[in-house]
């Protein structure tokens, strides 16, 4: 091959090197949510392949198992397609440095992309190419190991409330359910603690996720539990009590459902997905009249004293959720989240 041809193919094999290690530092590195062309390709194949295995899929549970292994393997996929875009990349180096075969050169990568050592080209050139090829091999391996550690312990905050919720409000969550066991259990006046903690629980989901926007898609231990609607079912209960029950109100709950929207509409952002960000008291939401006075019938029923223009409840209702109720149902069937009310139950072809 002519020296002009080798030059420019050593171009190429670097800058197809240097997309693959810039992507796996800016998704693994940074610490903060990036869009990385490369790393989005990966995960939207990924989630074709998934998508195609669930054609035949004639219920929730089987779409749960198989979407339980969506995450994982996705995560394993990342290193190693950079590390074989980078074997390529090398690979085209070593032939605009050596004009050896095609089976040589790409003995010279693998060798040094893996520290295997078998293969080691003499001239100095190439030589330099193997220092290089092997110590971004070895980084990319140590930031694999150490991003798990991150992933899964943040996974493990997220799911410690989730499943605390479980006890408050069911499963799967209701936030009628939530304020009947409140009342119940004579905890009504303190949830103002469970506001606290949900709004702090709704910052570092926004951090998380949109950090390590893979988290989205780990599913929780339990098939009926998930991020998102348990998400869904604290802001309704929040909704709920700044709007309908007749009795003082703190800021918590209202510094709650903001917490909460800013959060969802975050990672929302970080995958392009569509929602109504511009809200007045008269934008449509999804959950219907009935389905509210039903809610509220059963509230009242349970001892938890109702403001009696059910009207003005209702305005005000459709003022708190419509903050976050197209983000919520964009997030659930990204997600494909399980069956909740008043979230997933919107988007769900079956159950």
């Amino acid at each position: 091959m002519e020296l002009a041809a080798r030059i420019i193919l050593g171009i190429i094999g670097f800058a197809i090197s240097l997309s693959a290690l810039d992507a796996a530092l800016r998704t693994f590195v940074l610490p903060r949510g990036v869009n990385v062309r490369f790393t989005r390709v990966i995960a939207r194949t990924m989630r074709g392949l998934f998508n195609l295995g669930l054609r035949n899929a004639t219920s929730y549970v089987t779409r749960d198992r198989v979407m339980a292994l969506y995450a994982p393997i996705t995560l394993l996929m990342f290193p190693a397609v950079w590390l074989f875009t980078i074997f390529l990349g090398f690979s085209a180096m070593f032939y605009a440095a050596t004009a050896d075969s095609v089976a040589k050169v790409a003995r010279y990568s693998g060798s040094a992309l893996f520290t295997l050592g078998f293969a080691t080209p003499e001239a100095v050139a190439p030589l330099v190419l193997v220092y290089v090829e092997a110590a971004i091999g070895l980084t990319l391996l140590a930031l694999l190991i150490s991003y798990l550690p991150s992933i899964y312990g943040a996974f493990s905050r997220r799911e410690i409330a989730v499943s605390r919720l479980s006890v408050r409000a069911g499963s799967p969550p209701s936030a009628v359910e939530m304020l009947e066991r409140a009342h119940r259990a004579r905890f009504f006046d303190r949830l103002d603690e469970v506001w606290q903690e949900w709004e702090l629980w709704f910052v570092e989901l926004e951090e998380t996720h949109t950090s390590l926007p893979i988290l989205s898609f780990f599913r929780s231990p339990h098939p009926d539990r998930s991020w998102v609607t348990a998400a869904g079912a604290v802001l309704d209960a929040a909704s709920i009590r700044m709007s309908c029950v007749d009795t003082e109100v703190s800021a918590s709950p209202g510094l709650c459902i903001r917490s909460g929207f800013i959060a969802l509409r975050a990672i929302a952002d970080y995958f392009n997905l569509e929602y109504i960000a511009e809200v007045d008291h008269d934008t449509h939401i999804s959950i219907s009249r009935e389905e509210f006075e039903t809610a509220l019938d059963r509230l009242a029923a349970a001892g938890i004293a109702i403001r009696p223009d059910r009207d003005e409840a209702w305005k005000a209702f459709c003022g708190w959720r419509a903050n976050y109720d197209t983000v919520l149902l964009s997030l659930a069937a990204l997600v494909m989240a399980p069956y909740a009310p008043w979230s997933s139950d919107r988007n769900l072809a079956f159950t």
